[in-house]
C-alpha cells in the first residue's frame, strides 16, 4: 500500500502552470486531402448551334452537337502547420484535356490565422468579390457559375488571382464580416503582374435575422495598358423554411465594373475613357429544396436561375439573358454525390451569325462527386 502512495506522489500534476505547452511548432498539425469530380453529357438543342453555343453553317460537318466530357477533376491539399499557419493547394486536372497553359493550378496560398477577427492569406486565391467567391469552389448547384462571374474573372475582378488578402469577423460571433486585399489582377498562373498597378478590393457581409445575409463589394484596378477602372456589387442570400420537409433558398447578385479586355482591344487612336467600357449584370437564383432524408436519397432541389448580363452596355450594348431550369438529386449530404439534369437557354438582343453571340439552348446531365 505504501508503494502505491509513492507512485501516485511521483506523477506530474497536469494542472500546474509550468506544464503548459511551450512549443507550438506542431500543435494541431494535420494534412487533409479533398477534391471534386464533375462529369457531364451535353447536347445542343438548336440545329444551327454547337455545344459551345456557336452558330454554324448548316452545311458544315465539323459542328459538334453532343459530347461527354469531364468538366472538373479538382484535387485539394490542405496542410495545417500549427494552430496559426496553414497552406492550401488546389489543382484542376481536367484542364489537361485542352491547352493547360495558365490553367491547371488554382489555389496556392499560405494563411495565417491570429483569431476570429484577423486572418491573412498570400498567394493565389479567389478574392471575395461576390457570393460565388464566398461559396465553396467545389459546390456547383446548377450547370455552372454565372456569366458575370466568368466575365469579371477574365477582367481580373474575381476568380483566381495572385496577391494578399485579410479577412475576419468585425464583431464577436461572425454576424458582420470583412474582406479586403490587393492582387495583380491579370489572372492565375502568371509569372508576374502585367503593370505596376495593383487591384484593390473590399467586401462587407452582415447577417440580418436568421439565414439572411447581405454583402457589398467595391474595387479598383487595371489590366495591362488600361487606365484604372472601378467595380461595385451587392448581393443577398436567404433560407426560408416552408415546412418540415421544404426549404426555399434565395440568391441574388448585381455587379458593374470596368471591362479592361474591351478597352485594351479597342484599336482607336483616341479611345473613350475607361469609364465607358462597362459590364453590368444581375441574376436571381431561387431553389426549392425537398429534404427527403432517406438513407440513400437525402434531398431533391428544383431551381431556375435567371441572369441578365451586358458586357459593354455603354458603347456596344447587347444584353444576354440566360435561364437555367435544373433538378438535382442529392445522394449524400452537402453535395458529396449528386445528379443534375437541366437546360441552359441563352437569348441575345442582337444576334451575330457564325459566333457565340447567337440564341442557343443546351441540355445537360451532370454527375458530381466530392471526396
Amino acid at each position: 500500500m505504501a508503494s502505491l502512495f509513492v507512485a501516485k506522489a511521483q506523477q506530474k500534476d497536469r494542472t500546474r502552470l509550468s506544464d503548459t505547452l511551450k512549443n507550438y511548432s506542431a500543435y494541431k498539425r494535420k494534412l487533409a486531402f479533398a477534391g471534386v469530380l464533375q462529369t457531364r453529357y451535353v447536347i445542343a438543342l438548336n440545329e444551327n448551334a454547337d455545344i459551345n453555343g456557336k452558330n454554324f453553317d448548316p452545311g458544315s460537318s465539323k459542328a459538334i452537337s453532343n459530347t461527354f466530357l469531364v468538366k472538373r477533376a479538382r484535387v485539394m491539399v490542405k496542410g495545417d502547420i500549427n494552430d496559426h499557419f496553414s497552406a492550401n493547394i488546389l489543382a484542376n486536372l481536367a484542364e489537361f484535356n485542352s491547352d493547360p497553359t495558365n490553367k491547371v493550378l488554382e489555389n496556392a496560398y499560405i494563411k495565417y490565422s491570429l483569431n476570429e477577427y484577423f486572418h491573412i492569406q498570400a498567394g493565389q486565391f479567389r478574392p471575395f468579390f461576390g457570393i460565388e467567391d464566398a461559396m465553396a469552389v467545389d459546390i456547383i448547384r446548377t450547370l455552372d457559375f454565372s456569366n458575370q462571374y466568368y466575365a469579371f474573372g477574365k477582367n481580373g475582378w474575381q476568380s483566381f488571382q495572385t496577391g494578399i488578402s485579410v479577412l475576419g469577423n468585425v464583431i464577436p460571433g461572425g454576424k458582420v464580416r470583412y474582406f479586403a486585399g490587393a492582387y495583380n489582377g491579370n489572372n492565375k498562373n502568371q509569372s508576374s503582374d502585367d503593370n505596376n498597378t495593383k487591384n484593390l478590393y473590399g467586401r462587407l457581409e452582415a447577417d440580418f435575422l436568421k439565414d439572411f445575409t447581405i454583402g457589398i463589394n467595391a474595387g479598383s484596378g487595371s489590366m495591362a495598358s488600361s487606365s484604372i477602372g472601378k467595380a461595385y456589387g451587392a448581393d443577398a442570400t436567404a433560407k426560408v423554411p416552408l415546412s418540415k420537409k421544404f426549404d426555399l433558398l434565395l440568391m441574388a447578385e448585381y455587379k458593374t465594373g470596368a471591362n479592361f479586355l474591351a478597352y485594351n482591344a479597342d484599336k482607336q487612336i483616341i479611345r473613350p475613357d475607361i469609364s465607358l467600357y462597362q459590364m453590368q449584370g444581375f441574376y436571381f437564383f431561387p431553389t426549392l429544396r425537398y429534404n427527403h432524408e432517406s438513407r440513400r436519397l437525402r434531398a431533391v432541389e428544383f431551381s431556375c436561375r435567371y441572369e441578365y448580363f451586358d458586357e459593354n452596355y455603354k458603347l456596344a450594348s447587347n444584353p444576354r439573358q440566360t435561364l437555367i431550369p435544373n433538378i438535382s438529386l442529392i445522394f449524400a449530404d452537402d453535395f458529396y454525390a449528386a445528379v443534375q439534369v437541366g437546360v441552359a437557354i441563352d437569348r441575345f438582343k442582337n444576334q451575330v451569325p457564325l459566333s457565340t453571340t447567337y440564341d442557343h439552348s443546351l441540355g445537360y446531365v451532370q454527375l458530381q462527386i466530392r471526396f
